[in-house]
């Protein structure tokens, strides 16, 4: 199968991508703009280095340059993945958001049905959500998100609903919650926490760290939309939620990271600021996942603690190991 990742160099597309290289052919795509480290996102696209993996450069708002890539390599699926990433980034600069969420989704949508794609998996997100007070969030639940990023997120939703209606497209939205793992971008709360320990940078703990989040390993993920890529669904739009049913407290994950590291380090506590909930968050994502069960089986996730230590020692090698 020839698939299209959009986002290849971010933190899932790129996962994504080394695990459907050994069954089918991938070409990738990102715009590798600034927003966190380039160097990083370099690096992962490096990483891939296979003879089935071919990387562009490319936009997805430049129309022209997204059709010629349709009709060079004629693709059998697209995981769109590429969007402008940061949920309180959104609240100081929706601009972003609007020109690449919602633009870029929309003329990937125009090729798919242009060249016959027929099977369109896209990223959503647990922040369509807002916050509701009854939990966990089955994809019924009322949608009133709590930011700009939230909100092209659900745009992107009735866009597939509406285009699924007329088009030859399958549409499969995947509604990530909070994932973490290996190569995971550095602005997200783990990956910050980390930093502090090892750095001593400042660490801001938003709401007194009175948050709870439905964290999701990266391997899990990967390991579902492999199995999603080959199950039959009757539906042409169809939405999952992608989380484990199990939120922690951010005030643990602290707690965890700063145990783990003790055999590192002489002093592994975090440089905290405590601070106040901040206007567009989020207080709490838990969300159900029995529709994805239904669908795929039921899936055994990777512990918490196993997975943040995965995310020490990557970040430990990758840092201060010399990886490059």
């Amino acid at each position: 199968m020839k698939i299209l990742i959009t986002g290849a160099a971010g933190f899932i597309g790129y996962n994504l991508a080394k695990k459907l290289l050994k069954d089918h052919k991938v070409v990738g795509i990102d715009n590798l703009n600034p927003y966190y480290s380039v160097r990083l996102k370099k690096d992962r696209v490096k990483d891939l280095g296979d003879k089935n993996f071919i990387f562009h450069k490319i936009d997805l708002q430049n129309q022209k340059a997204i059709d010629k890539l349709f009709a060079k390599y004629k693709f059998d699926c697209v995981f769109n993945f590429a969007a402008q990433a940061g949920v309180l980034y959104s609240t100081r600069y929706p601009r972003y958001y609007l020109d690449s969420n919602t633009v870029g989704f929309f003329n990937i949508v125009e090729a798919c049905d242009k060249y016959n794609v027929t099977k369109l998996f896209y990223a959503s997100s647990s922040s369509v959500y807002g916050n509701v007070k009854k939990f966990p969030v089955s994809e019924n639940t009322i949608l009133a998100p709590e930011n700009y990023y939230g909100l092209t997120k659900k745009h992107n939703e009735e866009v597939a609903e509406t285009f699924s209606k007329f088009t030859g497209i399958q549409f499969i939205g995947l509604r990530f919650f909070t994932v973490y793992g290996p190569w995971g971008r550095p602005d997200m709360v783990i990956y910050k926490m980390i930093d502090s320990i090892f750095n001593k940078t400042k660490f801001y703990l938003n709401n007194n760290g009175n948050h709870y989040r439905d964290f999701t390993y990266i391997d899990d993920l990967t390991s579902i939309l492999q199995k999603l890529l080959v199950t039959q669904t009757k539906k042409k739009n169809i939405v999952f939620n992608l989380c484990t049913q199990k939120p922690i407290k951010i005030t643990k994950v602290k707690d965890i990271l700063e145990k783990q590291c003790k055999t590192m380090l002489t002093d592994s506590s975090m440089n905290l600021e405590k601070r106040e909930f901040q206007q567009g968050d989020v207080l709490k994502s838990h969300g159900s996942n029995k529709l994805l069960t239904k669908c795929i089986g039921k899936h055994k996730f990777t512990d918490m603690e196993e997975g943040l230590h995965k995310c020490i020692d990557w970040w430990n090698a990758y840092h201060n190991g010399g990886y490059v």
